[in-house]
């Protein structure tokens, strides 16, 4: 019972940086002690994500996988992008991209992939090339063919790619009835940040570049433990924080369906509405619905 009790106690300290900073803080004696979790309340807690239950691929009336587009300019979309300064906020408020960056680097998010059909697995170090360039200018070159020994450190610019960069994120999921229960449900499969791709930025010779990437993309089965972790604040009341991992399983953020799989090789609805944004939102939409009659029309007699 002592090793249990060890264990446990080794998973808080170890787990610190993830707890909530509301925790404790009325019975706080000096700052320090805000944030910390009596062993006590841990294991009545017994705090962790919700499994997913098994589905039998027979017990699958109907499915379809969907790609979507969160916008992070959307009202409805800011708790995924704040809070982007992490200097002056307590370390366990993370926005969504750092949340799973931060799980990459430690080794708790192990799933990453250059692809949504995760063909091609990339490591930590493969993700930061993707989020560092750095320019030496003319002037820098110059100085060094006058003297290749100089110091032009000053002539050069770095960029990243950071939590303010990121405008968007790119989700994949699977829509699918179950005939057992009678009712449409949805399951996150993956999830990736979208920025602008940082070998464009500050490049003003390649004109107007409007495209966004996505960075990496994680499967989200693996990442579940470190969205549940980091909780999101919950304007409504401080007092009762909402994890990242509930906010994704609940759906409770809005998105633009870009494509869904389809005979044509799962093409996007921009390539074959072509040119006109409205019209793309609206086949968006269409799409949507669809999948939402399916419900209904499971119904009718």
């Amino acid at each position: 019972m002592n090793r249990i009790k060890f264990f446990i106690l080794s998973i808080v300290l170890f787990s610190s940086t993830f707890i909530s900073a509301q925790a404790n803080l009325l019975n706080a004696k000096v700052p320090q002690d805000i944030g910390l979790i009596s062993l006590e309340k841990l294991v009545a807690d017994n705090d962790k994500p919700l499994e997913y239950g098994f589905i039998d691929d027979r017990d699958i009336y109907w499915s379809k996988v969907v790609w979507e587009y969160v916008d992070l300019n959307e009202r409805l979309n800011l708790p995924f992008y704040y809070p982007i300064d992490t200097m002056r906020i307590s370390s366990d408020r993370r926005s969504l991209y750092d949340t799973l960056l931060r799980g990459i680097k430690q080794g708790q998010i192990e799933e990453v992939y250059d692809d949504s059909y995760f063909t091609s697995k990339l490591s930590y170090q493969e993700i930061q090339e993707k989020l560092f360039r750095r320019d030496t200018i003319s002037e820098g070159i110059d100085v060094l063919n006058a003297d290749p020994t100089a110091d032009i450190s000053e002539y050069i610019d770095v960029y990243n790619i950071d939590s303010e960069h990121i405008e968007g994120y790119k989700i994949k999921g699977v829509w699918y009835i179950d005939k057992r229960q009678g009712e449409l449900k949805y399951r996150l499969l993956a999830i990736a940040p979208v920025a602008q791709d940082v070998q464009t930025i500050g490049r003003d010779d390649l004109g107007d570049i409007d495209e966004k990437l996505a960075i990496f993309w994680v499967f989200y089965p693996d990442a579940r433990q470190v969205m549940h972790d980091m909780k999101v604040f919950n304007p409504k009341n401080s007092a009762f924080p909402i994890s990242f991992d509930h906010l994704l399983n609940a759906h409770r953020f809005n998105a633009l369906i870009y494509k869904t799989e389809n005979i044509y090789g799962d093409r996007e609805v921009k390539n074959y509405v072509k040119g006109n944004s409205l019209f793309q939102v609206l086949e968006s939409q269409k799409l949507k619905e669809e999948i939402r009659n399916k419900e209904l029309d499971l119904w009718n007699y």
